[in-house]
């Protein structure tokens, strides 16, 4: 168990879940910004972070988001779960944000 939740394990799936599935299926049927789940992890990860997930992770290390130490992996599920719940609005600032971090303009 995490110092202040689920057991890690827990979170790893519902990560899973989450950015592989659920946000993906959600994405296409509700015509959000982002429909890839590549592009959720990429978000999620970021934010997780504060900043380009490759430059605090290993990307040659697959999965990255099992790099993640707990409190950041709790953070990550958080937001995907808001990302959820709030839906295309959350989701284009998050994504700018992410996009900027990387030097690219947002998505109109």
């Amino acid at each position: 168990m995490t110092a202040a939740g689920p057991p890690r394990e827990e979170l790893l799936a519902r990560y899973r879940a989450l950015v592989l599935d659920e946000l993906p299926r959600r994405a296409r049927a509700g015509r959000w910004v982002v429909t890839a789940d590549h592009c959720f992890g990429r978000i999620v990860l970021d934010h997780a972070v504060g900043g380009r997930w490759y430059d605090a992770l290993d990307r040659r290390r697959s999965p990255a988001f099992t790099q993640l130490d707990d409190d950041r992996l709790a953070a990550a599920v958080a937001l995907a779960e808001r990302i959820a719940a709030e839906g295309d609005p959350l989701l284009r600032r998050l994504d700018a944000q992410s996009l900027a971090w990387r030097g690219k303009p947002a998505k109109a």
